[in-house]
């Protein structure tokens, strides 16, 4: 995974990420597959790469949308109930200049369909973070 690289990378002093605050904050919401085959250390040794951002990582298990599941209509509320234990209050609480960051595309369509919140990708967060 890209975070696995960078974090991989980050003491080799021949890769060099010019890196800039892409927001005061980020929260983060790890996707299943991330917590499932430990990768989650990475993502964190990635992002406070970033200076001055303040990370926090909202601790959940599934966002209860896991694939399609969410759209069922036997499964629509399940869905629901689970992102509403956490995630979905944990979003709701942050401010508007917070950047919310799901790696999963199931991840981001819940969020933004139960808080209004566009979250992005890891690799969007990092061109955000070049870009500057």
């Amino acid at each position: 995974m890209l975070e696995e690289y960078i974090a991989d990378q980050a003491s080799n002093s021949d890769f060099q990420l010019p890196l800039t605050s892409p927001a005061p904050k980020v929260l983060l919401h790890g996707h299943c597959h991330q917590k499932a085959m430990g990768v989650m250390s990475s993502i964190k040794k990635t992002l406070s790469l970033l200076p001055d951002t303040e990370v926090e990582i909202v601790e959940t298990s599934c966002c209860g949308m896991a694939g399609a599941f969410g759209y069922g209509s036997e499964t629509h509320d399940i869905s629901r109930a689970m992102a509403e234990l956490d995630l979905a209050p944990a979003i709701r609480k942050t401010d508007k200049d917070t950047l919310i960051v799901a790696d999963g595309t199931s991840c981001r369509h819940q969020v933004a369909d139960l808080t209004m919140r566009k979250p992005i990708h890891m690799a969007r967060l990092l061109e955000l973070a070049l870009k500057k």
